[in-house]
């Protein structure tokens, strides 16, 4: 059984920063695609930024330059480092584990962490 555990949500203000992160159990870490994914109130789910197996990154345009996406390998983790916060970043923010890789929906999600961008 895949859990997935978000961590790090909050209220911040328009400029500032936050660091997510996403505990990962149940598979062999490694071997999968991790990715990130928001859904703000009213608006579809978003794909945030993903990253394989080998560490290649994608991020959608409107936070590139922005956020970062990493992974630990050793401690089964990955994260969303986010910078220059916008009030438009306000989501929840979904942990999710691909099996087929990165262009499929991915098998796994987590319960999601609440990011609000205000002052």
């Amino acid at each position: 059984q895949v859990q997935l555990v978000e961590s790090g949500g909050g209220l911040v203000q328009p400029g500032g920063s936050l660091r997510l992160s996403c505990a990962a159990s149940g598979r062999i870490f490694r071997r999968y695609a991790m990715g990130w994914y928001r859904q703000a109130p009213g608006k579809q789910r978003e794909l945030v930024a993903t990253i394989t197996d080998t560490h290649s990154t994608n991020y959608a345009d409107s936070v590139k330059g922005r956020f970062t996406i990493s992974r630990d390998n050793r401690k089964n983790t990955v994260s969303l480092e986010m910078n220059s916060l916008k009030p438009e970043d306000t989501a929840v923010y979904y942990c999710t584990q691909f099996g087929a890789g990165t262009r499929s929906p991915p098998d796994y999600w987590g319960q999601g962490t609440q990011v609000t961008v205000s002052s």
